[in-house]
């Protein structure tokens, strides 16, 4: 016959193995579901449940069988307290163990996207490829910073994606996946052979009317009666109604509209003549210029212009215009402006560049364009 003291350990083995299996089980669920590691809490509520559930039901059974149960007896209340130490212990184990299961699910699954420090199991896995964000994250120059909140929610986090992609190929869907998912403009990433991130800039993409507004130009509200159907891009000739008879005051660009008020483009000293008065808008007939349409496509695009000058004793200087990574439109030099310059022309120090680059590039360009000694500070 086997002792007592046997069958309670026994006893107690058992319980504390279920309820390992139940916090693992949980944390596995929570990780496949949430994304998330299962909090340190909620998996000790869980286990101290599975132990107390068993404790009242051989304490209610001890009852109904044999009739009573001391259950303030020393023994009982050691063998109790014994259980309940042994799966406070057994928590933190089963939660990791279950977390791991979770993981491997998830990536063989082919989940996309996981939180804190689980890359490097992924990668272990094998069926995905795991790439983790750096902490810290810098600004692209001469872009507007993202918020901190954005960056904090970037930091650290790891991307899941299918095997099998190129380093270039790799590149394009991390920046493809901060754009859309963060909602970033522009996203300056440099990664290695292996796939992992060491670099990592953001930038936010210019808003408002602003940018676009040649030199020389201002952008004003009116009150106005637009033409039917007018909207941005149109332009239209501003007539003053208050008088009589009627008079013309300026020729402008419909920038936006909403009722009767429209914002108008037009030469800065022809908009203080809008101010005050009542206006009617009459449609010309118009094609957008070449400098409308580009300021457009390049407000939208990744590219940007880029101007940087030639140093002394930098990579560029003595190359060409061919070996400029981004699209060369302009160089200035002391004497003339080469508009759309040929890839074989010369640089020397002192070219002052136009380049239509993406953030990434533009960066390399100006390393390009600096002198060695100073590039080494």
């Amino acid at each position: 016959m086997i002792p007592v003291s046997m069958v309670e350990l026994a006893e107690a083995g058992g319980v504390l193995l279920a309820a390992g299996v139940a916090v693992a089980a949980l944390a596995a669920a929570f990780r496949w579901y949430f994304r998330q590691q299962l909090p340190s809490g909620v998996a000790l509520l869980v286990d101290v449940s599975v132990v107390a559930f068993y404790l009242n039901t051989r304490v209610a059974l001890g009852q109904a069988v044999a009739g009573s149960t001391d259950a303030l007896a020393v023994e009982a209340v050691a063998f109790n307290l014994a259980v309940f130490g042994g799966a406070v212990l057994v928590a933190p184990a089963a939660t990791r163990g279950g977390d791991r299961l979770g993981v491997q699910v998830l990536a063989a699954t082919g989940v996309r996207e996981l939180e804190g420090d689980v890359g490097r199991l992924v990668k272990a896995v094998g069926r995905a490829l795991a790439v983790q964000l750096p902490e810290e994250i810098a600004d692209i120059e001469g872009y507007d910073p993202v918020g901190d909140d954005v960056k904090a929610a970037l930091a650290g986090t790891t991307f899941i994606f299918p095997r099998r992609l190129t380093v270039a190929e790799l590149r394009d869907r991390v920046v493809t996946r901060i754009k859309d998912d963060y909602d970033v403009g522009y996203v300056d990433v440099e990664l290695a052979d292996d796939g992992s991130v060491t670099y990592l800039a953001l930038g936010s993409r210019t808003a408002g009317i602003g940018p676009t507004l040649p030199p020389g130009t201002a952008a004003v509200a009116v009150n106005a009666d637009p033409p039917n159907a007018a909207g941005p891009g149109d332009l239209v000739q501003v007539w003053r109604t208050d008088a009589e008879p009627a008079e013309r005051v300026a020729t402008a660009e419909i920038r936006a509209t909403c009722e009767d008020t429209v914002t108008l483009s037009l030469d800065d000293h022809d908009a203080f003549e809008l101010a005050g008065g009542s206006y009617r808008l009459a449609t010309l007939p118009y094609e957008p210029g070449a400098d409308r349409q580009f300021a457009a496509l390049l407000r939208a695009a990744d590219e940007t212009m880029v101007v940087t000058t030639v140093e002394a004793g930098s990579t560029l200087d003595g190359g060409t215009v061919g070996g400029v990574e981004g699209t060369v439109v302009a160089v200035r030099s002391e004497s003339s402006v080469d508009a759309i310059p040929s890839a074989s022309r010369p640089l020397a120090a002192g070219d002052t560049l136009y380049v239509v680059a993406r953030p990434d590039a533009s960066r390399r360009l100006d390393a390009a364009a600096t002198a060695a000694e100073e590039v080494s500070q």
